[in-house]
């Protein structure tokens, strides 16, 4: 039987009925190819495969049924309807239909046989489907059931149902005979999982006799064929990334430890163990002469900025220059503050680049960064735009990655390439990551740990209030303000417009100054500009606001030991990342603090879940994934921007068994069938592959 793998490069206009019209439509839906139509697969499933007796159905069944007419009136209530009775022996329901015409009501003769298929639901007397599928049989016409269920798809303006799956039809006919490539070697494949071909013709006809229970799990060994070899896809792009980083030069970046040495006698704490360790592990990446690719994880307050100080210093010491680039304003800011503060006594300019920056002093930071009189440049992600360009660039560090789409990390990386040579890089994240997600969308990178927090930190305690109660935690701010210490009250995001959200916190800023006009209260928002955000942060880190309003601009990066009182309002509409970057911005000096989520009925699920978690545990492993098992990688990873690890079939919490196997079967195919490399990531990833290891 021939065997084809040359459909991710057949048109869908080769398809019957596929003319240009149709082509744009299906385009929206990420099918190009017939290869994409091949693995676009069902959302859910509707048994069609046999008639339900009337009298066995209950409410939110999905159920095709069959008998005959018995009435057909227009019923005048609050909304004009069309209601059909039918009765099999069994029982009887209504049909209502709120959309007819003159015709349709009389099609519905008295005696006329009909079959449907619809959602049950509780009318107000009896059981009804609201505008099912039917037709009607004549005079002893039989109609057959379906053979298979009936698949629902991913569907877009234009492109219905029906469409969609005479069309994958026309494909299924197709592999029949002529099977798409088998790129899982079967000596690789763990037991019991069904060829491609196979798992696609059942993941589009399931037979009558599987289990919908399994499908909508992702458990049914036809799904897990697939995931597995979607996830394979991604370990071998990661895989092949990092084979081509180990062949590419890099700078050595030994240093002779004179700064190094200086900076350490000069901060005024010691490094924590993890801090030395991570430290060590980085030092011994950037004397080698190969591209460091290393990502920095540690919880909100374990030090990684100075970490990320100690990897800068080497570079410099090695004549080269480090640049650091952070995904907002106020957390680059921040950054540069601190790095000034311990790189200028030791005769280092710190440049600092950022949207915000106008005139002379964009040119004076961007002709310093040219000549590499600026040692380290800080910034936002004004620091990839075409006019800056660095003299001598070792080093690039990512602050918060996830944050930046993968084109800006690129090009960031790309500014360091000079005469073959490439930077080193370093991620720095704030945000855990579990297991599962590491060794999927992060496998290139070498992972080190900050899983130490500097003496002196204590927990936050967590509250979760109705907002019927705040003006208890008015008075709990008046209290903790009286006795000399310092609150954040924050505003999230009310809207799409950040428009909105700065006017929501402006009137939140002035209620709470009429509600303590004993305290000074200070606002800051995203729309305002940097010099009154530096002027306004500034006051309230010397003590002269006692309370600080703030969106979420506040989220990372903000340091106040004497804030310890975090209020978050409307906490149901964050995530649960978000939420702990908010609260670590207290705790941060030896004083006791606290964290009160204000919550607005009625919470979801979900909502109930994250309030749940942040109020059990501070630890920003357990957060991350509970985080990543109630929302999925896709913000955790900022893949919306990347295109990469937009899963189509595999699921990161669902499939980690087949995550932990993946390093053994991507070493194995890379051993044993090299030539099945390739053809495996421009299945599943196509141009992606590009990014990985950004």
């Amino acid at each position: 039987m021939a065997v084809t793998d040359d459909l991710a490069c057949a048109p869908l206009d080769a398809l019957k009925g596929v003319g240009p019209a149709l082509a744009v439509k299906l385009a929206r839906l990420g099918l190009k190819s017939q290869q994409d139509l091949l693995f676009h697969l069902p959302l859910r499933y509707q048994d069609r495969t046999r008639v339900s007796p009337i009298g066995t159905l209950r409410h939110s069944d999905h159920a095709v049924i069959e008998g005959e007419i018995e009435l057909a009136d227009v019923h005048l209530g609050r909304r004009r309807s069309l209601m059909v009775r039918i009765a099999d022996g069994s029982g009887a329901l209504f049909l209502r239909f709120f959309y007819f015409n003159r015709a349709q009501q009389k099609a519905f003769a008295k005696g006329a046989r009909l079959r449907a298929y619809g959602e049950v639901r509780r009318g107000a007397h009896t059981l009804e489907m609201v505008h099912p599928e039917y037709r009607l049989l004549g005079e002893g016409q039989e109609t057959q059931v379906e053979e298979a269920l009936t698949p629902i798809y991913p569907a877009t303006e234009g492109v219905g149902q029906t469409q969609l799956r005479r069309l994958i039809d026309q494909m299924l006919e197709r592999i029949r005979d002529t099977p798409p490539r088998e790129l899982l070697p079967p000596g690789l494949l763990p037991p019991g999982l069904p060829t491609l071909a196979e798992a696609l013709q059942l993941l589009h006809h399931p037979p009558p006799e599987t289990s919908l229970q399994a499908l909508e799990a992702g458990s049914h060994p036809a799904i897990q064929r697939l995931a597995l070899e979607e996830l394979l896809a991604h370990q071998l792009a990661l895989r092949h990334t990092r084979h081509q980083l180990q062949a590419l030069r890099a700078p050595l970046l030994a240093g002779d430890g004179l700064l190094v040495r200086a900076f350490l006698a000069a901060l005024p704490f010691p490094l924590t163990g993890a801090q030395q360790r991570v430290s060590a592990e980085i030092a011994r990446d950037l004397a080698t002469p190969r591209p460091m690719l290393r990502l920095v994880q540690g919880d909100v307050g374990s030090g990684k900025t100075v970490v990320a100080a100690l990897a800068a210093l080497r570079a410099i010491e090695s004549g080269y220059q480090a640049a650091l680039m952070a995904p907002t304003e106020l957390l680059a800011e921040q950054h540069f503050r601190n790095l000034s503060a311990w790189f200028e006594p030791l005769g280092l300019r710190v440049a600092w680049l950022a949207g915000s920056l106008k005139g002379r002093k964009r040119r004076d930071m961007l002709e310093h960064t040219a000549l590499g009189t600026a040692k380290l440049v800080v910034g936002t992600h004004a620091l990839f735009q075409p006019e800056v360009r660095f003299r001598k660039l070792g080093l690039v560090m990512v602050d918060e990655q996830h944050r930046f789409g993968v084109e800006q990390r690129l090009a960031l990386k790309e500014k360091g390439v000079e005469d073959d040579s490439h930077p080193h890089q370093l991620t720095l994240t704030a945000t855990p990551i579990p297991r599962t997600l590491y060794m999927t969308a992060y496998a290139d990178l070498d992972l080190s740990i900050i899983d130490e927090l500097p003496p002196g930190r204590t927990p936050v305690e967590t509250v979760v209030i109705p907002e019927g109660r705040r003006m208890e935690v008015v008075a709990r701010v008046r209290a903790q303000c009286r006795e000399g210490r310092q609150a954040y009250w924050v505003c999230p995001l009310i809207s799409e417009s950040d428009v909105l959200t700065c006017q929501a916190a402006e009137e939140t800023s002035t209620i709470l100054a009429q509600e303590l006009p004993e305290l000074c209260v200070g606002l800051i928002h995203g729309r305002m500009k940097a010099a009154q955000k530096d002027a306004v942060m500034a006051e309230f880190k010397r003590g002269a606001l006692d309370l600080l309003v703030a969106t979420t601009v506040i989220e990372v990066g903000v340091d106040v030991p004497n804030a310890s009182l975090m209020i978050i309002e409307n906490a149901e509409r964050l995530g649960l990342a978000q939420l702990h970057q908010l609260r670590g911005r207290v705790g941060r000096g030896a004083e006791k603090s606290s964290c009160v989520l204000l919550y607005a009925a009625p919470l979801s699920a979900i909502a109930k879940e994250r309030l749940h978690v942040m109020r059990e545990t501070n630890d920003g492993f357990v957060i991350a994934q509970r985080d990543h098992d109630l929302r999925g990688p896709g913000e955790l990873l900022g893949t919306r921007q990347t295109g990469l690890l937009a899963l189509k079939v595999a699921d990161l919490q669902r499939d980690a068994d087949l995550v932990e196997r993946l390093a053994t079967i991507a070493e194995g195919v890379e051993q044993r069938y090299p030539e099945l490399v390739e053809p495996l990531q421009v299945r599943w990833i196509g141009a992606a592959e590009r990014y990985v290891g950004v």
